[in-house]
């Protein structure tokens, strides 16, 4: 889907849940008693919620703020079998020499609900009814809010293989391909449902610096563990149409250093060979922001659309309307207005209760983009 006669806006699909859905579903992580009626109808009063909200902020391509789910990357578990247990925290490397930051992100209530678990059996996919309760969800509330289209986020084969440790397969590459066949079955039901698919893979930038439980990019190098990423991804998207498959990348949603995070160049030149139409990055933050001249020296496929991030998920800091539009303006420049639909450089609810943006400001970051937008737009047509 492009532009055709303004900018159109999206974001990375993670949004901050309401207090008391929160408190639900740690009962649940917790495993304390939890009507699940009850839940299933707060999941859906929040999922309207966010939509109305994201539409009221001017956000065109909208997502069902992943309500339904504990965090991006780890409601994964409960839709596959072969995992159990908890496994031990994963680890940040750039914040070794800040360990007082991972301890103020990740050290409270939220970061003790972020619970990964080790893959002990075969991998396949139950997930079915929750993949179809989160659509119907989504396509209640969808057809009547004037969005351009909706999208649900999924979790990369990557991501779980990067962050979940293999006690069974014995060798990572059988074990990443082993989850991309499970996945794809909630991949092809999105798409079969009429909605857009976005894939979360901060795997595939973050593999230097996300986590010491795989050797790979140590023993292979950091390219090899990019193309055998990318590999395990296109393999689950075979068949699938890449019009409406979008890839979202980024280097952690963290307020820390990131200076081991890989150039943008590294990453996002061999993922344009894949079968997707929308590719989404970090770009308005202190550590990418500069990497918009990336398209000064590479051609964007004539079938991709671009997502840079406009809005930093990191700060608390509002950007201006000017600013948002200036950066649109930027990659628009580049690759064509028709191009460039503006996002948020990562989530802001990428696991239940965290964040390190407040949840009100991030309403107020999603106006700002939106108005930014509609700045821009006005200033290309």
């Amino acid at each position: 889907m492009f532009n055709d006669d303004r900018i159109l806006t999206t974001h990375t699909g993670s949004l901050p849940r309401p207090d008391d859905l929160t408190a639900m579903v740690y009962d649940q992580i917790d495993g304390k008693p939890v009507d699940v009626e009850a839940l299933g109808a707060r999941i859906d009063e929040a999922v309207a919620g966010a939509v109305a909200q994201q539409r009221e902020a001017g956000i065109d391509i909208v997502s069902d703020g992943e309500m339904a789910k504990p965090g991006f990357m780890n409601y994964a578990a409960s839709r596959l079998t072969g995992f159990s247990g908890v496994a031990d925290p994963f680890a940040l490397l750039d914040m070794d020499d800040a360990p007082e930051l991972l301890v103020a992100q990740y050290g409270g209530e939220a970061g003790a609900h972020i619970r990964l678990p080790t893959c002990t059996g075969d991998v396949t996919y139950v997930g079915h009814d929750a993949v179809a309760a989160d659509i119907a969800r989504f396509t209640a509330v969808l057809g009547d809010s004037g969005a351009a289209a909706g999208f649900l986020p999924a979790i990369s084969p990557g991501c779980v293989a990067l962050f979940t440790p293999d006690e069974h397969y014995g060798d990572y590459e059988t074990y990443l391909f082993a989850v991309a066949d499970a996945m794809r079955e909630e991949y092809k039901a999105i798409v079969d449902a009429g909605l857009m698919l976005q894939i979360d893979s901060p795997d595939v930038p973050g593999g230097k610096h996300f986590s010491t439980w795989s050797t790979y990019v140590a023993d292979k190098g950091f390219a090899a563990h990019v193309d055998l990423h990318l590999a395990a991804l296109a393999r689950a998207l075979d068949g699938l149409p890449a019009d409406r498959v979008r890839l979202h990348m980024c280097w952690g949603n963290y307020a820390g250093p990131h200076l081991m995070d890989v150039a943008l160049e590294e990453v996002l030149v061999p993922a344009l060979a894949l079968p997707v139409g929308s590719i989404s990055f970090e770009g308005a933050n202190p550590a990418h922001e500069h990497e918009w001249e990336l398209f000064e020296r590479i051609a964007l496929p004539d079938d991709k659309v671009i997502s840079p991030g406009v809005i930093d998920t990191k700060t608390n800091v509002v950007e201006r309307p000017e600013l948002v539009a200036q950066r649109i303006e930027r990659y628009a420049g580049l690759v064509g207005r028709e191009r460039v639909q503006p996002s948020t450089d990562c989530g802001f609810g990428t696991f239940v209760g965290f964040g390190p943006v407040l949840p009100k400001v991030s309403w107020l970051k999603l106006r700002s983009l939106g108005a930014g937008a509609e700045l821009a737009s006005s200033r290309l047509w």
